[in-house]
């Protein structure tokens, strides 16, 4: 048997199998987020979104096919000449792209455009995979920190120069791989204490509250112990950069255009201007508590149907699920990505080589953050940053990158035995 064979037995068909359950119930979604009750179309009719997705599913399918029949080794042997090119189309992509309300996302010729920071989420994890295979490297040395790192966010800084926040925050999802392979934890720690602050400083209006708070603890800390007067500078020091770092939160904020202002404030007042800024994320609430237990139905759901919640197939496509299949519907697809999540976590860990675990384990971090993020921001407990659900959200570029980057995957999965051969 050659290499590049499909090992039919070897294949987690549970994770094939909850890959085009998501697709197909989000295809269904997605047509009843368009539907019109008042002038029904075919869900196969190309002029509307279901039709179209249809059309992206099945090169989808197309694309599963040829990564199973490749050899294994094609994806580990390309990986950096992936990344590269994709970097280089990052390059271009404000040179040559197409303009969209101020962001310039998509390169393509006519009417077929693809999305490069899309693709780029996978082709980052194929090369920090490449990179960090090597047994000597170890994250818990700076040289290799930096590697990682530099890899990392080169695509992150230049998605921040299309402009696309939301995109660019998917990758730091990839420090889940990096803690996985020994990045230390006080870079960690560290992070959430950032975030935490960053938090408040957004949370309250008035940084004389956060300065008050911040001495009261550090007057406390000194209080405890002994050398007091040591306390005093140490204590001092780090309350003062904390409140310096208050203020340079504040000011980064105000110089963000206003729709992303208006993101956060929304995010620590939801009633802020319901009629306004604060409409999205108040309409998909209302949606998703309407839809009840059981939900009201399919193609029944009243907030769909009147347009209330914009960009519902595709940032807010959860909501019309909550809407129109309920509580139980909504505890369903959680029920299927948590599944797919764990099994992922099963499969990198029975990994031969250390490419294919760290490579698994990138896949695992940004489906857990796309989908983390997609439904926080449906309910209102994360900032509008548009994130799309994997393999549930309507559009091209987001549907082949989390099946490429999916089944690139699958693929080395089935392929562990030849692996072992191959190492031993």
């Amino acid at each position: 048997m050659r290499e590049s064979d499909i090992h039919i037995d070897r294949v987690d068909w549970l994770v094939v199998a909850i890959y085009f359950a998501l697709v197909i119930f989000g295809w269904f979604n997605i047509y009843a987020a368009v539907y019109d009750s008042q002038a029904p179309q075919s869900m196969f009719d190309m002029s509307i979104n279901s039709g179209q997705q249809l059309v992206r599913i099945g090169i989808s399918v197309v694309l599963i096919v040829l990564i199973m029949v490749a050899d294994y080794r094609f994806f580990e042997n390309l990986s950096l000449f992936i990344y590269i090119f994709f970097i280089a189309l990052l390059v271009v992509t404000p040179f040559i792209g197409k303009e969209v309300n101020g962001q310039v996302l998509t390169v393509g010729v006519g009417s077929f455009r693809i999305q490069p920071g899309e693709f780029a989420k996978l082709a980052t994890a194929l090369a920090l995979a490449k990179v960090m295979e090597r047994p000597t490297f170890d994250l818990t040395k700076t040289k290799n920190q930096l590697i990682a790192f530099g890899v990392l966010l080169l695509p992150v800084a230049l998605i921040l120069l299309q402009p696309d926040t939301g995109t660019a925050m998917v990758y730091f999802s990839l420090l889940v791989m990096f803690y996985r392979e020994g990045l230390p934890q006080r870079y960690y720690i560290l992070g959430f204490g950032f975030i935490a602050l960053t938090l408040l400083s957004l949370g309250i209006e008035n940084n004389l509250y956060l300065v008050a708070a911040i001495a009261i603890i550090i007057l406390i800390l000194i209080l405890m112990g002994k050398k007091t007067w040591q306390r005093i500078v140490v204590f001092s020091l780090i309350g003062l950069g904390m409140i310096a770092y208050s203020y340079s939160i504040d000011f980064v904020v105000s110089k963000l255009p206003d729709h992303q202002q208006n993101r956060v404030m929304v995010l620590f007042n939801p009633n802020l201007d319901p009629l306004g800024v604060g409409w999205n994320v108040t309409q998909s609430k209302i949606a998703i508590g309407s839809g009840g237990l059981l939900g009201k139905g399919y193609l029944e759901g009243t907030q769909t149907k009147f347009d209330f919640v914009p960009e519902q197939h595709t940032d807010f496509i959860f909501c019309t699920l909550g809407e129109e299949f309920g509580w139980i519907g909504s505890l369903i697809v959680i029920g299927l990505f948590v599944t797919l999540l764990v099994r992922l976590v099963i499969m990198a860990e029975r990994q031969k080589t250390r490419f294919s675990r760290i490579y698994g384990y990138g896949v695992i971090s940004i489906l857990l953050f796309h989908f983390m993020i997609n439904i926080a921001m449906t309910i209102g407990l994360f900032p509008v940053v548009g994130i799309p659900l994997p393999f549930f959200s309507y559009g091209g570029s987001s549907l082949w990158s989390f099946t490429i980057l999916l089944f690139i995957f699958v693929k080395m999965d089935s392929s562990r035995a030849m692996q072992l051969g191959r190492l031993g």
